[in-house]
């Protein structure tokens, strides 16, 4: 029988439909091209190497003995721009605000035919800290209130450059999504005397039949209310609010438990399209209590309709139990 399910953290309800349950190995596309199929280096592409003209100048490289390995650069088209002040207008009921903020690509590797998946700890690891790093550097600028670290694979998550590249979008507010999870995680700890995402890690610890992967500084697991099929969480085992927050060790493991995830994902439904959002508190909060960061990764393996759209409400066609365990057998080495 279908039922519903709520995620704790976000109050959010969800439709576990039972009815419609598919196979996990269902949603893989036999048909879909692997990313290691493409050319290691695309002679039109921005971000391959003897390209950097075209990106532009960086505002973080990290260097090796052939290259650069890691490259930040500004968006070509950038979603809001610097060179503004947030200014705001307020007239009945026109509010606007001029579109300032800080718009940047994390090029991720030289090589044009790889993806997390396929990188090794180290190089995911090294992302990470450039992605932390910037992070830090632009939460310095008092007008910037939270920074969205993400990541787009694919056309149906939304990237337009196949080349493997992350994003980070700054901005001089918080956004009601972002703020609607902090009011969310300040009631429970009201209530509860705890953090919410901290009480989640250790209860599906327990549980055992949701979680994908153990680190020793992280958790890897399907909520028991996920709102889409393989829809996982990595929830760091100490409480930090702000990713920026994270340290060296930390972020090396929760790099191989990402790229771990990130393999099962990719041999087992063969490379589906994917997003992958850092969720972080803005920079003011960096002492608050009751709010946890953590890693969200979305498969694109089904759609969004009517009804999603309608109520507000998603309808998962993957029992996360069974998408769990298909994912703890998968291949991964």
């Amino acid at each position: 029988m279908p039922e519903l399910r709520q995620n704790i953290a976000t109050r959010e309800w969800v439709v576990i439909a039972t009815e419609r349950a598919k196979r996990p190995d269902d949603f893989a596309d036999a048909e879909r091209p692997l990313s290691e199929s493409r050319p290691a280096r695309e002679a039109g592409c921005p971000f391959c190497p003897g390209n950097e003209a075209i990106a532009g100048p960086p505002t973080l490289s990290v260097d090796g003995p052939g290259g650069w390995l890691v490259r930040v650069v500004p968006n070509k088209f950038p979603a809001l721009v610097e060179d503004q002040e947030p200014m705001r207008s307020f007239r009945g009921i026109e509010r606007r605000m001029s579109g300032f903020g800080v718009h940047e690509v994390l090029i991720e590797s030289p090589l044009h035919n790889v993806t997390t998946a396929l990188q090794s700890d180290v190089e995911v690891a090294r992302s990470l800290r450039a992605m932390r790093s910037r992070g830090r550097s632009l939460a310095r600028d008092e007008r910037i209130l939270v920074t969205i670290f993400f990541k787009n694979h694919g056309a149906e998550a939304g990237t337009s450059l196949e080349h493997p590249h992350s994003q980070m979008v700054s901005l001089p507010v918080v956004p009601h999504h972002v703020r609607g999870r902090l009011q969310d995680a300040g009631a429970y700890f009201d209530e509860h005397g705890s953090c919410v995402f901290c009480d989640m890690w250790r209860q599906e610890l327990t549980a055992g039949a949701r979680v994908i992967v153990e680190g020793a500084h992280c958790v890897a697991f399907i909520p028991y209310a996920a709102f889409s099929p393989f829809h996982t969480w990595i929830v760091p085992k100490r409480h930090m609010p702000l990713f920026i927050q994270a340290s060296d060790a930390e972020l090396e493991d929760v790099a191989r438990v990402l790229r771990s995830v990130l393999r099962r994902i990719y041999f087992s439904l063969r490379d589906p399209d994917f997003n992958f959002v850092v969720r972080t508190a803005p920079n003011h909060e960096e002492r608050s209590r009751s709010f946890h960061w953590y890693l969200s990764i979305v498969p694109k393996v089904t759609r969004t309709a009517g009804f999603e759209i309608g109520s507000g409400m998603f309808i998962n066609t993957s029992l996360p139990e069974e998408s769990a365990r298909f994912l703890r057998e998968a291949k991964s080495s």
